[in-house]
C-alpha cells in the first residue's frame, strides 16, 4: 500500500515496525538491511511531515517506547517540533546505557550543541 493512502495511525505503526526491524538488523550486524530500512523510515517521516499540521507530532508518543531504536528515531524526527522535550528524551536515552542507540543519542546532543545538526 502506498504511504499516501495510509492513515496517520497506520503510518505510526509502520514507523514502529521499521524501527524494530532496524534494531534487529543492528543486533545481527546487517548494515545494508539497516540502511534500506532507514530509507523507508525517512519516507514515512516525509509523508507525515507533508500532511496538514505536520503529523510527525504523532511520533511524540513514541518517546517512551520500549525499543530504543524506535525511541531514537522518533526523537530525532520530532526535534524541530518539540525541541525541549526532544532534548530531554535524547539525554535520557544517552544516559540509559542502551548500546548503540545511547551512543547515537549522545552524538546527536553533541551535534546539536555544536550547531552541526539543525533539526527540520
Amino acid at each position: 500500500m502506498k504511504l499516501s493512502n495510509m492513515t496517520a495511525e497506520h503510518l505510526v505503526v509502520k514507523y514502529i515496525e521499521i524501527g524494530s526491524a532496524q534494531y534487529d538488523a543492528l543486533m545481527m550486524d546487517e548494515i545494508a538491511k539497516f540502511n534500506r530500512l532507514f530509507d523507508k523510515m525517512v519516507a514515512v517521516e516525509d509523508e507525515l511531515r507533508g500532511r496538514a499540521g505536520d503529523e510527525r507530532r504523532l511520533l511524540l508518543a513514541l518517546y517512551d517506547y520500549k525499543n530504543p531504536q524506535v525511541r531514537l528515531n522518533a526523537i530525532k524526527a520530532t526535534l524541530a517540533l518539540a525541541p525541549e522535550a526532544g532534548r530531554e528524551a535524547l539525554e535520557a536515552l544517552a544516559e540509559a546505557g542502551e548500546g548503540i542507540q545511547s551512543m547515537d543519542a549522545g552524538m546527536c546532543i553533541f551535534a546539536l550543541d555544536e550547531g552541526i545538526y539543525k533539526p527540520t
